[in-house]
């Protein structure tokens, strides 16, 4: 059950799409989510209001085009599957928005069953077999 928040300086309503669908993609081939299992929230940012810092960290060259991608999901993904997500994301970002992978950066947290409510205020994780 991942959750999924996405920031973008600029960007118009089909890119936050492509975005989001390139995200979610890349986590069904990866690491197996179910399709139906899509949570996102699509920000953009428009630079004056609200806007999005960044630098060349670790000798990244990052411009304009940076998108932030934070992860929530549970914990238990091998190290191997999550740089399987991390190389699947730039590629689908770059070939459904256009962003170049430089400009994408990825975080996951992760955190237990406890740490879940889909909706009536239970713990569908913890209360289901």
């Amino acid at each position: 059950m991942p959750f999924v928040r996405i920031d973008a300086l600029r960007a118009d309503e089909d890119q936050l799409d492509a975005l989001g669908r390139a995200v979610h993609e890349a986590l069904v081939e990866t690491l197996g989510i179910p399709s139906d299992d899509h949570f996102q929230v699509l920000v953009s940012h428009d630079g004056v209001t609200s806007t999005l810092r960044y630098d060349n960290y670790l000798g990244v060259p990052r411009d304009e085009g940076i998108v932030y991608i934070a992860i929530t999901l549970r914990s238990g993904r091998t190290q191997e599957r999550k740089r399987a997500l991390y190389r699947r994301i730039a590629e689908l970002a770059h070939e459904y928005a256009g962003t170049e992978p430089r400009n994408v950066f990825v975080t996951l947290t992760e955190n237990e069953p406890a740490d879940w409510s889909l909706g009536h205020g239970l713990a569908q994780y913890l209360d289901s077999p």
